[in-house]
């Protein structure tokens, strides 16, 4: 079942989290990250950050905390087996640390068909800020759904 472009400009719920410094070591090591300024707070002092840095693409991690973060493409009617990652990209304006108090809004940015509707494209964009306010980042992901029964 496609889903309604009258979703585009839907803001989905917000996901606040406290960054925790143990989480970005760990996130850090799993990524193959070797840079000691994601891992060692001295190393990270000595860089210039307040504390631990967030490492690249932590951030889309941030709306995975929820119970079900998936949630929200099933209330657009989308069959979750059919689900492909797309693509994901980042703006970043500053650097968060641990001890931040971060809230991803994610809103649905766009839906888009391609190959005769066998393909479904739902842009989702969310904008990180801190707890005053100030914004951190901007990110993009683009989830694919496989039609099987377009064309058909």
């Amino acid at each position: 079942m496609p889903v309604d472009p009258s979703v585009i400009g839907k803001q989905l719920p917000p996901t606040t989290s406290t960054i925790e410094a143990g989480r970005l070591r760990f996130f850090a090591e799993a990524i193959g990250e070797t840079n000691p300024v994601f891992t060692d707070l001295e190393a990270a002092r000595a860089a210039g950050h307040a504390d631990l840095p967030v490492p690249p693409t932590f951030l889309f991690g941030i709306e995975l905390e929820n119970p079900d973060s998936f949630a929200w493409l099933a209330d657009l009617g989308v069959d979750l087996r059919r689900v492909l990652h797309g693509e994901q990209s980042f703006t970043y304006h500053s650097t968060a640390v641990a001890g931040d108090v971060l809230t991803a809004t994610p809103t649905i940015g766009n839906v888009y068909s391609k190959k005769g509707g066998a393909l479904q494209f739902i842009e989702k964009t969310s904008k990180v800020t801190r707890a005053n306010g100030d914004l951190v980042a901007e990110l993009k992901s683009i989830i694919v759904v496989r039609n099987p029964e377009a064309g058909k």
